[in-house]
């Protein structure tokens, strides 16, 4: 059982692309010799497509380039740099700020849904998913279902079954595909002002969104990541202590390809007194936590019952501890007097600094400043792992997550019932908890790939207000998928009722609590539209 296909390009295409990418047939490559701001681009195009950023690459922009002055690189064969400054400063005296300066965009395809998390786990790195929202995914890669197919398992006798289950999956999705499009055309209303291609547009993103729990979490994604050296090398670090082989084997993909071209930033991660050694300590605290929690906590410990969102830690004076920090850079007091001042104020007192603070916030991407940091929320989240994927890759906060099973249930949206597709979807979740049962016995780390997104995952956020106003406004937006905008939406009760943070909640006046509209991406879709038209006009 092979895991990832080598994809297939002409001569002509081959001498093109080489100049650009470091290899053209692995699924890992760095991106090279292109403007910064087509890299960007080409990623943030790359979220959007079904195609490989390579493919991606020859058909929508390379025609807008000029590549002549190129024809003499070959990027596959490795750049070679100045780095006898960056060898002396670096590695010889551990100037790991150096290691900030220098930056790569790296490809990373046919990655499971599973490793895709560990990618996108760094805080100081950058990132663009390939979107179940915007792709379906019956596009095959060298003619099968795009999953990812673990070597060990490949060779055992679970191969049959493993691959007879995915596609099974993968037709199912197939099957509810077109039968929720279909429902929604039919059951949604369509105003005057939305044209043809808008409609079908949200159409397609509400059925998408419908049946994407079907997927299991062995589908593969393509990530787009732009990191510096040092975050590199602690991502790297941290895969080749984890258990999952898949993780491991990228792992080594990756820093063969970033060591074409930043070499030096990476010569720690294999030597055996610096990252080997790191990597050893890493493996040995998640094997002695297991040890502990084995002996600690039973197996069979009975699961309390649990709301989808319950806020467990927060400081019940954190209000006026943020009032002061709010004063703070405007005054020559210490912060303790401060906080006495703050103290002795009446309510509507700390409320005109707290609204002077914010200003006349216009557009939720105005953000106050940074005293919003002093206050602090802690949530224990339990929700579909299609939720836990969107609100995964908010990086200013600190997220854990708990591993992938069927034990906490799923989610089925009201729409599969409505449209008559409850039996499909259900005997997709029973085969996906029957495969993660099987391969749990004799492989405990693969048996997540069979479970599908529709499952629920438990994950606890520590997040601070200013993160939290940024979070919880974005996935409140009527576009936003249901289950997470209702997240967002609890999230914000919590803050103004239980934690009675009422100048907080105030602060987040772009949070959306309407209910679910019946085509969220309707209204993006249209302005998206007419922002085409001004271009084309232009």
């Amino acid at each position: 059982m092979t895991q990832y296909v080598a994809e297939q390009f002409t001569v002509d295409e081959e001498d093109i692309l080489r100049r650009y990418f470091t290899n053209l047939d692995q699924p890992v490559f760095a991106l090279v010799n292109l403007p910064e701001v087509v890299k960007g681009a080409l990623f943030a195009r790359y979220s959007r497509s079904a195609k490989s950023l390579r493919r991606l690459f020859l058909d929508e922009f390379v025609g807008e380039l000029d590549i002549s002055g190129d024809v003499t690189i070959d990027a596959t064969v490795g750049l070679r740099r100045a780095e006898e400054l960056y060898d002396r400063v670096f590695f010889e005296y551990g100037d790991d700020s150096v290691a900030q300066l220098g930056g790569v965009h790296l490809a990373c395809e046919q990655a499971s849904n599973i490793l895709t998390k560990v990618l996108e786990w760094g805080r100081l790195m950058s990132y663009l998913e390939q979107s179940t929202r915007y792709i379906d995914y019956l596009a095959r890669i060298g003619g099968r279902y795009r999953y990812y197919r673990d070597p060990e398992v490949g060779e055992s006798p679970l191969s049959g079954r493993y691959v007879g289950d995915m596609d099974r999956m993968f037709e199912a999705y197939g099957q509810l595909l077109p039968a929720l499009s279909e429902f929604f055309r039919q059951h949604t209303p369509r105003d005057s002002e939305s044209s043809d291609f808008a409609f079908r547009q949200a159409v397609r993103a509400k059925a998408l969104d419908s049946v994407r729990g079907v997927l299991p979490a062995a589908t593969v994604s393509n990530v787009g990541i732009y990191g510096t050296g040092q975050s590199y090398e602690l991502l790297l670090l941290r895969m080749r202590a984890h258990e999952l082989p898949e993780v491991q084997a990228y792992a080594d993909m990756m820093l063969n390809e970033l060591r074409k071209v930043i070499p030096s930033f990476l010569k720690r991660v294999d030597l055996e007194d610096r990252g080997v050694a790191w990597t050893r300590y890493m493996g040995d605290v998640q094997e002695s936590m297991e040890s502990v929690v084995d002996y600690l906590l039973p197996a069979d410990l009975p699961v309390d019952n649990a709301p989808t969102v319950r806020l467990v830690d927060y400081d019940p004076d954190a209000e006026k501890k943020m009032v002061a920090s709010m004063l703070y850079p405007y005054t020559h007091l210490p912060e303790e007097q401060l906080e006495r001042e703050v103290e002795a104020m009446g309510v509507e007192d700390r409320l005109s600094v707290v609204r002077a603070y914010v200003g006349d916030r216009s557009n939720r991407r105005h953000k106050p400043g940074r005293a919003l940091e002093r206050t602090f929320y802690r949530f224990d989240v339990l929700a579909d792992y299609g939720a836990f994927r969107d609100l995964q890759r908010h990086r200013m906060l600190t997220l854990e997550w708990q591993k992938l099973t069927p034990l906490h249930g799923f989610t089925r949206p009201e729409s599969v019932g409505a449209a008559g597709c409850t039996p499909v979807f259900d005997e997709v979740m029973d085969r996906s908890a029957a495969l993660y049962d099987l391969l749990n016995r004799d492989f405990p780390e693969q048996a997540s790939y069979a479970v599908s997104f529709a499952y629920k995952v438990r994950f606890a956020m520590s997040i601070n207000a200013r993160a939290a106003m940024h979070l919880i406004e974005l996935r409140t937006t009527p576009q936003g998928h249901s289950v997470y905008r209702g997240i967002g939406q609890e999230m914000w009760r919590l803050i103004r009722d239980e934690a009675g943070h009422v100048a907080v909640a105030e602060m987040m006046r772009f949070v959306d609590l309407s209910e679910e509209p019946p085509l969220g991406r309707l209204d993006a879709e249209r302005r998206a539209e007419e922002r085409r038209q001004v271009r084309e006009r232009a």
